[in-house]
């Protein structure tokens, strides 16, 4: 009790788990697509195989499993620290007294009493069954193996976020390559409009109907398009090997369907409500996890304050000669011994360590009201981002529609000599990138769709 009276006053932070009702205004529902699994949200086989692929084989992943191994042995270690420790040791040796010491002088008054001799060397043979055992009545060591298993559970919900953006990642570069396969193709249509166009303006020429500058106008356009063709291709060689990596193989062709990209329609995603977050993220319950052993921590470092009671005992055999070592009872040796220890002077070091666990839960405290802020922004973010990017969406499809039909008239007006290849090249130009901008949207909504579903701790299951 006197030690306890020198325990320092600390305040622990209580954290601070107040969320919204609801993400906007209007919107309120239970039904919530984060419990969805990965493999019944995205529909692409193609996508699906690899995403299986990558959860087995990332290297990142496998590195993790061996951290939750870690955690997990260190439980074991824990829970026998509060059991008592046996052993079992054996022991040889041997003592030459020197005659002007203590036991010396002992030895000669023996044998000038007695007429008894000493041995010159004096042997000491033992061995046998030894326990250490460190009551726990302050519970400090069953508190700790309890924040060994906080840890542990805390790993697992790393490996659990891992993988969710583990998933999200695949997805995404899946995605981007679809998306790069269809500007290759969009490239590849203008630039076979292009080649018509200076076919036609090479007959035009030979009727006097246009100069020689038309056409090197036309060819640098060929020519430009042409490069940038290359420009794409690499970009998609780089975006497979990205995935390659994920997937934790060398590089190779990834296989996929890229013809039906600007159909795809994105899922549309139940939020639920705010609250649900704390369960479903993982990052949350990992944040959270480890708050609650760092709570633990404060009582385990509280305890170095107070004594603590061990247990010793031995029984054995202990002869000074080998021929008398296992003679019995004469040689049968035990001890049994209890000890009471506690920090009196200098104290530094505990009072320390148990200002910095006090320090360190303050600090989880906040990790954790930052991470359930940090979701919750996460997916108002991409509410609001699906929602402009499908009003962008239909205005860029009547924007492609608009030049794609331009380019008809603009084809049949310089023919008639009604308007200037100028117009004819502007128009084809603003076409290509129109489409350009089109399928980088449609690219930006299906990655929309994954990330609110990541936000919304779907994607590990």
């Amino acid at each position: 009790m006197l030690q306890a009276c020198g325990i320092p006053e600390l305040t622990p932070k209580n954290e601070d788990t107040h969320l919204p009702d609801n993400f906007k205004p209007g919107l309120s529902q239970q039904t919530n697509t984060a419990n969805v699994k990965w493999k019944d949200f995205f529909e692409d086989p193609n996508l699906l195989r690899l995403i299986d692929i990558a959860v087995a084989n990332n290297k990142e992943v496998n590195m993790m499993m061996q951290r939750i191994s870690v955690a997990q042995n260190e439980i074991q270690a824990r829970k026998g620290a509060y059991l008592p420790f046996v052993n079992f040791g054996s022991s040889a040796g041997g003592e030459k007294t020197g005659k002007f010491t203590r036991n010396g002088a002992v030895e000669d008054n023996l044998q000038i009493t007695q007429g008894q001799s000493f041995p010159t060397f004096l042997g000491d043979y033992q061995f046998g069954l030894f326990s250490t055992w460190e009551i726990d009545i302050w519970k400090k060591l069953r508190n700790a193996a309890q924040v060994a298993v906080l840890e542990y559970m805390a790993s697992s919900e790393g490996k659990n976020f891992l993988v969710t953006n583990l998933v999200a990642e695949v997805a995404h570069s899946y995605y981007e390559l679809l998306a790069l396969d269809n500007q290759l193709e969009n490239l590849e249509q203008n630039i076979a409009i292009q080649q018509n166009g200076l076919e036609m303006v090479k007959q035009l020429m030979l009727f006097a109907r246009t100069t020689t500058l038309a056409v090197k106008r036309y060819e640098a356009e060929v020519a430009k398009n042409q490069g940038k063709k290359y420009e794409i291709k690499q970009q998609i060689t780089v975006v497979e090997n990205r995935i390659n990596f994920l997937l934790g193989r060398t590089p190779q062709p990834i296989q996929r369907a890229s013809t039906g990209f600007m159909d795809i329609k994105p899922k549309f995603i139940n939020a639920g409500i705010p609250s649900q977050l704390l369960h479903n993220r993982p990052d949350i319950r990992k944040a959270e996890l480890e708050l609650s052993a760092a709570k633990l921590n404060i009582e385990v470092a509280r305890v170095n304050f107070y004594p603590s009671f061990g247990i010793k005992a031995g029984i054995g055999f202990d002869a000074f000669a080998l021929k008398y070592l296992i003679n019995t009872p004469e040689s049968l040796a035990a001890m049994v011994a209890g000890e009471l220890v506690a920090p009196l002077v200098n104290k530094n070091a505990i009072i320390a360590e148990y200002k910095n666990s006090n320090a360190k839960q303050i600090q989880a405290a906040y990790e954790y009201e930052q991470s359930i802020i940090n979701a919750y922004t996460e997916v108002a973010n991409q509410l609001s981002n699906i929602d402009n990017l499908d009003k962008n969406y239909h205005l860029r499809r009547k924007q492609v529609d608009s030049l794609v039909q331009s380019i008809d008239v603009a084809n049949q007006l310089f023919k008639s000599a009604r308007t200037d290849y100028l117009d004819v090249l502007l128009t084809q130009r603003d076409a290509l990138e129109a489409k350009k901008e089109l399928i980088e949207t449609k690219q930006k909504q299906i990655i929309a769709m994954v990330d609110l579903y990541k936000s919304l701790g779907g994607g590990w299951q």
